[in-house]
């Protein structure tokens, strides 16, 4: 997928809402578990309730690698039907991979190759032989962790460097690497008042938004220090969505709670 497709997509849908899927056994409807399959029937239900609704998908990995074969038997299930159903979509592996050299192509080859997918989101502390391996690849993209929302984010991100944020200094880097127009890169929506300054260091690059919802972060501050001119915003919500509801209504819930984000987006763009 490129870039002018993804923008495309966003105009036309008047939406940037990426959908997380976030699949646990223990917090998917107990009528699901009698499936032969229940991570994946979950998945193709949520999948068909929101598409229309939403511009990306990001699987988080670590909850299909959790339940081993049979886990990641259901993550190839689930970007094949992606691709397949919805090849319009633009499809994030949220591995968080970060290695050296051969390993790091290695990882790329798996999520963008057999798997399939448009992106992989990838760890930065190891520096450019463990990013540039993930740009190599035509129309793949990867993106970068750069600051996230969660509380431990403020060990390292934003710990100063002579006067200035680690976190910049990550984006300045990172901005200068082989094929960086291949790079996106994640900024959490409950550090909204930072956008300003992010978008000043990597002003047409695509930002993945996690922490709208369950987290607290405000779509509105995210639109207004984070937007570009091609929206440049991918605004993911995952349990707020698809944990709408745990009855035989998850579906439905799930596409009600997309709606109201999707409305709140053609609002605000």
């Amino acid at each position: 997928m490129t870039l002018s497709h993804l923008t495309t997509q966003i105009k036309n849908k008047k939406s940037f809402l990426c959908v997380g899927l976030d699949i646990d056994l223990e917090k998917i409807p107990v009528h699901l578990l009698q499936e032969e399959d229940p991570i994946f029937a979950f998945a193709k239900a949520i999948i068909d309730a929101t598409h229309d609704l939403c511009v990306a998908y990001k699987p988080n990995t670590a909850f299909f690698e959790a339940y081993g074969v049979k886990g990641w038997q259901a993550l190839e299930k689930t970007i094949q039907y992606l691709n397949e159903n919805y090849p319009n979509h633009f499809t994030i592996a949220d591995a968080k991979r970060g290695d050296i050299g051969n390993t790091s192509t290695r990882y790329a080859k798996a999520f963008y190759e057999d798997l399939n997918f448009d992106s992989v989101t990838i760890a930065p502390y190891m520096g450019k032989d463990s990013v540039e391996p993930f740009l190599e690849f035509k129309d793949k993209f990867a993106i970068l962790l750069a600051l996230t929302s969660n509380q431990g984010a403020y060990d390292f991100q934003t710990q100063t460097i002579d006067g200035k944020p680690l976190y910049q200094e990550v984006l300045k880097t990172a901005s200068k690497y082989k094929n960086n127009e291949r790079l996106m890169y994640v900024v959490g929506a409950t550090k909204a008042e930072y956008l300003k300054e992010i978008r000043e260091i990597v002003p047409n690059s695509f930002l993945l938004v996690p922490g709208v919802g369950a987290q607290g972060g405000s779509l509105k501050e995210v639109v207004k220090y984070g937007k570009n001119d091609q929206i440049g915003l991918l605004v993911n919500s995952s349990r707020g969505i698809i944990y709408a509801s745990n009855g035989t209504d998850f579906a439905d819930a799930a596409r009600t709670k997309a709606l109201e984000l999707q409305q709140q987006m053609a609002g605000l763009i």
